[in-house]
């Protein structure tokens, strides 16, 4: 076990968002949830038992209209109930502005490929294809976004167009959705980035805890930064370090952005719900006109509360607080106001609150410490740090989940570890049991919408819910 020096500190205390949900698409999700249901129930898939996982893909079947008479000939391809459901869900969900291209048309030139090499410069890719630094010149020289070709870099990819030893196109491919495309015209060289725009697929995902999340949400197809997505959403009121138990668990329904027919990244997580020790919780995504978004409860109540629960994500607490306890390096009995958190030396620490720095340096058997005062009641206390991050100095503001340090054994410690103490009022509080203040929840003119949107939401996790959990018993039978 880890633990410090911690004597009393001397310093003293004196749009919202809305994920906005047309009618027609949550008329649309209401029929995919049907539809889900009977795609499991008639056609089970290895793949779903597997990971736990339902995609819902929105590619539009143009070649498949139900309604009509060959698709109700009967015959070998005539559809069954499911691949009518299958339609229904694909029809709903396909959005062909959002799958469309923004890439300009490119004419059909014969094209000299170039791969970007450690220490390249324009003109050593210029060079290899035939070019010379007067062409660099003159590309450089045009309009548009041309200084987007001084940022390249290793592996990226370079197309020239050149007819008769002159540059006429060149296609620079920053990533899988952003390219530069530069056109020779009448006025010299235009270059026009063109970006690609990506498909969303609604997926859902379940699993129950066996020994941890992480190795839960990757049985059930989850990615690491949507696990640590789900624990932040639900870190106000879970603490992943003490709270959880064998038995716990959690549904999803998120999105994949894809291209071309592959997996991109992650998507937002649009509804879930987390059960601890019999305790569920549900949270809903809610964007406003303005693009902000956050969690909140099917009340409406923000899932963020003024603090987080705990400063460092996935930590054991190696000491409790106990105003009692014998301290492990003086061996006197020592009040020990705050947890301790054993972590490798360098995690980072995160500000449980909003706020501002107080006090950042050296303050005895603390070593390094940062202290935060949230408002005119709270106050928060991070001790033994290896070193601040950067910036982190009196007088600075801080968001909740910033970075303020990093997990050292500075002071009167044992090990790397945090001491984490919490302050009402000026008085020590239990950082695992303080009961925390909420935020503000969904404003009241948004109010109707956001229900509106938490009943379809909630509707789909348990409707998601029961079609896997028909799966699993028709394939016990």
């Amino acid at each position: 076990m880890q633990h410090g020096h911690e004597p009393q500190p001397t310093v003293s205390t004196t749009p919202r968002p809305r994920y906005r949900y047309p009618r027609i698409h949550l008329i649309a999700v209401g029929l995919c949830s049907a539809a889900l249901v009977l795609i499991l129930t008639l056609v089970p898939s290895p793949d779903a038992t597997a990971t736990k996982t339902v995609r819902l893909k929105p590619d539009a079947l143009a070649s498949r209209d139900i309604g009509s008479d060959a698709a109700n000939t009967p015959g070998p391809d005539t559809p069954t109930a499911a691949d009518s459901a299958a339609a229904v869900v694909d029809q709903m969900l396909a959005d062909p502005q959002e799958a469309e291209a923004l890439v300009a048309d490119v004419p059909g030139y014969d094209w000299q490929e170039q791969t970007v090499k450690r220490g390249d410069t324009l003109s050593h890719i210029f060079k290899r294809v035939g070019l010379n630094s007067r062409d660099v010149y003159e590309v450089m020289e045009g309009s548009g976004d041309v200084k987007l070709l001084t940022r390249i870099h290793p592996g990226q990819t370079m197309r020239f167009a050149i007819e008769e030893d002159h540059l006429v196109a060149l296609e620079y491919v920053m990533s899988r959705t952003e390219s530069l495309l530069v056109n020779a015209t009448d006025q010299g060289y235009r270059a026009e980035k063109a970006v690609k725009s990506l498909t969303p697929f609604t997926s859902y995902a379940e699993g129950t805890i066996d020994s941890s999340l992480f190795l839960a949400a990757q049985r059930a197809g989850l990615s690491e930064g949507l696990t640590m997505e789900l624990a932040n959403i639900f870190g106000w009121d879970v603490d992943f370090v003490l709270d959880i138990r064998r038995g716990d668990s959690f549904r999803v329904i998120y999105q994949e952005l894809h291209l071309d027919g592959e997996k991109v990244r992650d998507g937002n997580i649009l509804a879930a719900q987390f059960t601890n020790q019999g305790d569920t919780f549900t949270a809903i995504r809610y964007e406003d006109d303005a693009g902000h978004a956050s969690y909140y409860t099917p009340d409406g109540d923000s899932m963020r509360k003024a603090f987080l629960r705990s400063p460092i994500s996935f930590a054991r607490i190696s000491s409790h607080f106990n105003l009692r306890r014998k301290h492990p390096v003086l061996h006197t009995i020592r009040a020990h106001k705050g947890t301790d958190y054993a972590a490798s030396r360098g995690t980072p620490i995160k500000a449980t609150g909003d706020g501002k720095v107080i006090f950042a340096g050296r303050k005895g058997g603390y070593g390094n410490v940062v202290i935060l005062q949230h408002g005119q009641k709270y106050r928060t206390l991070y001790a033994h740090m290896h070193r601040f991050a950067r910036g982190i100095r009196s007088g600075r503001r801080v968001n909740q989940g910033q970075t303020i340090g990093y997990v050292g054994s500075t002071g009167l410690a044992t090990g790397p570890h945090l001491h984490y103490e919490f302050y009402v009022n000026g008085a020590v509080r239990n950082p695992v049991t303080v009961k925390l203040p909420q935020a503000e929840p969904i404003a009241r003119a948004e109010r109707d919408d956001f229900m509106l949107v938490a009943q379809e939401m909630v509707g789909q996790l348990a409707t998601y819910a029961a079609a896997m959990e028909s799966e699993r018993l028709a394939r016990l039978d």
